[in-house]
């Protein structure tokens, strides 16, 4: 049975977490000006790493103050996926990542959000996240600050470029990998669980 003062925690709409996730939603359309309206690159970097950090800050936070909440839990990887998906979108525009790359990532997403109906017909929770998973999400958001640093034209930004790409390359195959075992997962669920609704009714 579930304490009031465990629900009371799971309600909780005003933590320095959320305050934190809301900070980094409000920094993507800021984002996107300085690095395609400005060609702000210098700004435009420092506001990917505050995104970064307040990312790797609000989930420390969560554990340190005691402040988890059901909206943090929703609004947290919303807000990643959308940084993500943003940050990409601004690289292929500004011709610093090829558009194949965004596709896959993107359309990896866009296939495993698919798969959340499964889970949902079927009553059950989403999966568990696979901690490969997250380090491949890592991966990648080292690598965009480092290839946007490459983008510039200094002896830094030659020396960044090798180091950018490979962290690319190497967090795509790992994001790409991640996708197909969370895909797979949810195939056995499909197959191996039924629906809510064709489960028979306990009789009284």
């Amino acid at each position: 049975m579930v304490s009031p003062s465990e629900t009371d925690r799971g309600d909780r709409i005003l933590t320095v977490p959320n305050v934190l996730s809301v900070l980094r939603l409000l920094l993507i359309p800021l984002f996107l000006y300085l690095l395609l309206v400005r060609h702000a690159d210098g700004l435009a970097l420092a506001v990917l790493l505050a995104s970064g950090a307040t990312d790797w800050l609000d989930g420390k936070l969560a554990r340190a103050l005691d402040q988890s909440s059901r909206l943090g839990e929703l609004l947290d990887p919303l807000v990643d996926r959308l940084s993500v998906v943003t940050a990409l979108v601004a690289f292929v525009v500004r011709g610093i990542i090829p558009w194949w790359v965004a596709a896959l990532l993107i359309g990896r997403d866009l296939v495993l959000a698919g798969t959340m109906f499964v889970y949902r017909r079927r009553g059950l929770p989403p999966p568990q996240v696979i901690y490969l998973g997250k380090a491949a999400t890592f991966v990648i958001m080292m690598a965009l600050p480092v290839l946007l640093i490459a983008a510039g034209d200094s002896t830094v930004a030659d020396v960044c470029s090798p180091i950018g790409y490979a962290l690319l390359v190497w967090g795509t195959a790992l994001y790409t990998w991640t996708g197909i075992l969370y895909t797979y997962q949810a195939i056995l669920v499909g197959m191996t669980t039924p629906t809510a609704e064709s489960r028979p009714t306990p009789h009284a």
